[in-house]
């Protein structure tokens, strides 16, 4: 029997790569999203998994949804809290619904599906969670203020759920990402992306298989003996 993956935002870039890694690593995929319904749908039967399109930032949603595939399908054993949004601008120039709506999504979005997905986990002394936050969130950027605010949040949770889940066997890690080349990215011009990749040691930008290949060996048993880390996939550009 598959064990049974979650991906949060898995119609994205990187959402993408992650849900079609874990599918070649065996896993039956949960393809989530907010909006991207048709494309999630897509890319589940391409792979042979489950779409499923729910707001993360809303907690009873969460807890339905999650709850809903554990019914289904039985217990969920990894659950990789990806889904993201960002805005870049001034800090003081973001409307506040705007900046609600980056820590909601961001940072609550992987608190309500961790929530909910706990109690199983727990039950079973068994599951992992991975959590993506960015190389922002690890040492903040300017015009992306609540965007890293957010994503430190989700470090400083995976920290902390790291020492409270272990005694349940429960593994909690997180990647952050670099520059990677996706959608949320593509607002660059080619003199910008230039002007990037000078700042970038190895010379050259991230693809979502590079964070999917992170995601897969946090996920394997590979990485049984670790837990509470942050594994940066930046090309060196944050050390």
């Amino acid at each position: 029997m598959k064990k049974i993956a979650v991906v949060t935002g898995g119609s994205g870039g990187i959402g993408e790569a992650v849900c079609r890694r874990l599918a070649d690593d065996g896993y039956f995929v949960v393809v989530c999203c907010s909006r991207s319904a048709e494309k999630a749908s897509a890319i589940a039967e391409e792979i042979g998994g489950y779409p499923l399109c729910f707001d993360t930032s809303d907690s009873a949603a969460a807890k339905k949804a999650l709850g809903g595939i554990e019914e289904k399908y039985g217990s969920i054993d990894l659950l990789v809290n990806n889904a993201g949004i960002s805005e870049v601008d001034l800090f003081q120039c973001i409307p506040q619904e705007k900046a609600d709506r980056i820590l909601s999504v961001n940072l609550g979005g992987t608190l309500n599906c961790s929530r909910a997905v706990l109690p199983g986990m727990i039950s079973r002394h068994s599951g992992v969670i991975i959590n993506v936050s960015s190389m922002w969130g690890q040492c903040g950027a300017s015009c992306e203020v609540d965007y890293s605010a957010s994503k430190a949040g989700i470090i400083g949770f995976t920290k902390a759920l790291a020492k409270e889940a272990a005694p349940s066997g429960i593994r909690v890690n997180c990647v952050a990402p670099g520059f990677i080349m996706t959608e949320m990215n593509s607002r660059f011009s080619p003199e910008d992306l230039e002007l990037i990749k000078e700042d970038i040691p190895l010379g050259i930008f991230g693809e979502p298989r590079h964070i999917a290949d992170a995601v897969s060996f946090l996920a394997s048993g590979q990485a049984e003996y670790i837990t509470g880390q942050v594994l940066a996939v930046n090309g060196g550009m944050v050390i």
